[in-house]
Parts: structure tokens; sequence; C-alpha cells
């Protein structure tokens, strides 16, 4: 299919399928593309004259999490806010929001339409045509707040083809390693690209890298970082939070319900909406923190009355945090179902989670050439002393898991974006509409 025969009357899929046979690489960083097709599309001046806030969010692990809570901290408000994330677990849509609704397939096509007209012959991947569709489609709706979460990296992501009024890093680990480097200072230098001169920048990452720092003080960035600016602990099964308005003034929130998503994310938002001149003391966070949530998150589902935790841990950082959750588990058994991507480490994932997961089953990724074979990932969990069942697909690992489950156990589903829609599409979502 070519753009010659696509139009506002194309379907969605069509326009999809189009843009995966663009550009021949599925990931190309820089930003002259994005800011070339932005400028002929007026982006930048329509920007401006909207005065929307810009948040752009990076961060190895997190960076979702955060995404979210600042969607609904704003929603909270009487403000309007456009969030971009990537990847989607089902539908295209999830990637653009409007005020906590996912756009419309008829708004994308209108939106890649204009693209089209306007990239002449520059080949645009496909993410760097959906962050261009949501900008035009968050310009179109007038938000008061427009929250970006970078794909890649940060600094020659193309999100970052637009200046952020303030720019929050949630964790820097290893992960990405052939795009972003192979060591902490150099990943976080690539993360720390996307602060602005003169403007707030909120690292809540425990280790901030010298790089994150040094970087800032170059650009004269005001750099926020946890226990210096900003603080959060429970206590009493409740959170703490601490951090500073956009003059510079102590702020303190007591006694808050836990929040369901990692508190460094949830720190980092809060810090966020507080420097846009929100009093976050006045928010309904009683409401907002005990409902936040992301699909594939730590998102605690049943399936046949079995408890299953779906998390979308791939990099040893995450699998960690993962643990420190499993900890508190009180299961029988945990079970693990997990694929993954062949060039994570994904020996340190075992090597994190061998003290809580009893039994593996894991299997490739159907239709995907990136996956690690199930061979493979069987070979080191038996090298590593670990029970292991091994399957063609997530599909069958996940059904045999289900199988020999109890209603005491608990069922881990992790490793990729990908295993974890598997499951979502395959069982949930299909489980859910047969029972209606």
């Amino acid at each position: 299919m070519n753009s010659l025969s696509l139009g506002l009357t194309s379907s969605l899929n069509e326009w999809l399928h189009y843009l995966e046979s663009l550009h021949p690489k599925e990931i190309d960083l820089g930003l002259d593309r994005v800011k070339h097709v932005a400028n002929q599309m007026d982006l930048y001046l329509k920007l401006s004259s909207l005065d929307a806030k810009i948040i752009t969010v990076a961060g190895t692990n997190g960076k979702g999490s955060c995404v979210a809570t600042l969607e609904s901290l704003v929603l909270s408000t009487e403000k309007s806010v456009g969030t971009y994330t990537s990847p989607h677990f089902l539908d295209y849509n999830e990637r653009i929001r409007i005020n906590g609704e996912n756009a419309s397939d008829e708004s994308i096509v209108s939106a890649f339409c204009d693209i089209e007209k306007a990239r002449g012959d520059v080949r645009l991947t496909y993410f760097e045509f959906g962050t261009l569709a949501a900008i035009w489609l968050f310009i179109e709706s007038n938000v008061d707040v427009i929250v970006l979460e970078v794909g890649l990296g940060g600094r020659l992501d193309a999100v970052n083809a637009f200046d952020p009024n303030i720019a929050v890093v949630t964790s820097v680990a290893l992960d990405h390693q052939d795009w972003l480097g192979n060591d902490r200072e150099t990943i976080g230098f690539e993360k720390a690209g996307i602060f602005r001169r003169d403007k707030p920048a909120i690292c809540v990452d425990e280790h901030p890298p010298h790089s994150v720092v040094q970087f800032a003080e170059k650009i004269s960035a005001n750099l926020l970082l946890k226990d210096r600016d900003i603080n959060w602990h429970c206590e009493n099964k409740l959170f703490h939070w601490q951090g500073v308005d956009k003059n510079g003034n102590t702020l303190t929130l007591d006694k808050l319900p836990i929040p369901k998503l990692p508190f460094p994310s949830v720190a980092a938002a809060l810090q966020a909406i507080a420097l846009l001149g929100i009093d976050v003391l006045k928010l309904p966070l009683s409401n907002v923190l005990p409902s936040l949530s992301l699909t594939g998150r730590a998102q605690e589902i049943s399936i046949d009355g079995k408890r299953i935790l779906l998390d979308v841990a791939h990099n040893p950082a995450a699998a960690l945090y993962l643990r420190d959750r499993l900890e508190k588990e009180s299961a029988q058994k945990i079970l693990g179902v997990f694929a993954v991507m062949a060039d994570k480490d994904y020996p340190s994932i075992f090597n994190a989670l061998t003290s809580k997961i009893d039994h593996w089953f894991v299997s490739g990724i159907i239709d995907n050439p990136r996956a690690e074979t199930a061979e493979k990932l069987g070979t080191v969990l038996v090298e590593l002393g670990l029970d292991v069942d091994t399957y063609g697909t997530v599909r069958e690992s996940f059904a045999a898991a289900l199988a020999h489950a109890t209603d005491r156990d608990l069922i881990v589903v992790l490793g990729s974006f990908y295993t974890v829609a598997d499951v979502l599409n395959n069982f949930y979502y299909s489980h859910r509409f047969h029972q209606m």
C-alpha cells in the first residue's frame, strides 16, 4: 500500500501498516526529521499560541507510571491534559489520550493525513509519525498540559523535538545498551538530554549518575534531586511526601493513602505538578492516589479464580523492584511466565528472581524475530538449577501455568510488553467478554 491510496476514509490499521513500511529501521534516533515536519505543519507556532505546559518524562523504569500519575493529578483539577505513551497493549489509540480517553481512530487518521502531506520525501519512523500525531491532536483539543513519555533514551528521541517546561528522569539503569551505551553514566547523559536551560529538571533516581547532574549544571537547568529537594517514605501504612513549590518553598503532604504505582514515579509527578503552579495541598489526593493504576505494571487480575500479576519488567533493575514486591507475597507458590527480547540481560533477571519464583514457564514470542527462543531461556534456567518448562508461545506457557496453579498460588507474567499483551489479549479480555 502507498500513500496515494490512503486518506481520511482509510482505516487506522491501513495507516499503521503503511507506517511500518515507510522507514527501513524500527528505531532511528535523531531529531532532524521530526523538527522539519513539525515546522512544515506549523506545530511550533501553534504550540506557542496554545501556551500549553509540556512535561517530558524519561527513565529506564517508572516513566509510564509517572505519566499515569501526572494524568490523574491534572484531571483532578479543572485543567485539561493530553498524554502520549508507548508502546500499546491492545489498540494503538492507547498511545494518545486526551483527558483520560483514548483518541479515536478518526482523529488519529486525520492527523496522519496532515503529517503525510507535510513530510514530503522525509521518511519518518513509526514512532516519529505517532509523536507528531499526538502533538497535532493535543493542539486541536486545546489542552492545558501535555505529558510526553520518551520512547528510547531522551536526547535523540522524537519527543525531545518539543521543548518541555518541566523534564523528569525517573531512573537510570542498564537497558537498550545497543543504542544508549553500556554504563549508567553514558545512559544518564542520554536521558538528561531532555533537560532545558533555566527550566526545572527532576531526577528521582536513588543514585543519579554524575552525568545527569553535570549536564544540568552545564545548561543551568534547575535540577531537583531525591533526598536534597524531594523526599518520600511510608510509615504506619501511610505515604508521606515533601517537595518544593515553583518559588522554592517547602511543601509537605502527610498521611496519604499508599499509591499502587512505584513511589519514585508518584513523588516525581507530585513535584512536577507543584512546579506547574498547581496547589498540591488542595488536590483530592486521598481519592487520586489509591486509584492509580497502569496496565501491565504490577497489575493484578484474576482468571479462572487464579491470581495473576502482570509486570512488563524486562531489565535487571525492574526485576529487582518486582522482587521487592514479591517479598510481601503470601502465596503458597509463585509461578513465572516469561518471554523476552534476545538483547535483554535475562540471566540477570533470572538471578534477581531466583529466590521468589518457584517454577518458570518460558516461551518465545510468535511472529517476533527479536524475541529470545524458549530453548535458550530454558538452558540458562537449568544451569541456574531452577525448575523450568519450555513452550513455543506465550499462550501455551500461560495456559500451562494456569493449569498448574492452585487458588493459593500466584502467577507472575513478565519479560516484555509483548508477553503481557499476549496474556491480556488471549486470556483476560476474551475471558471477560465471554462472561458478559
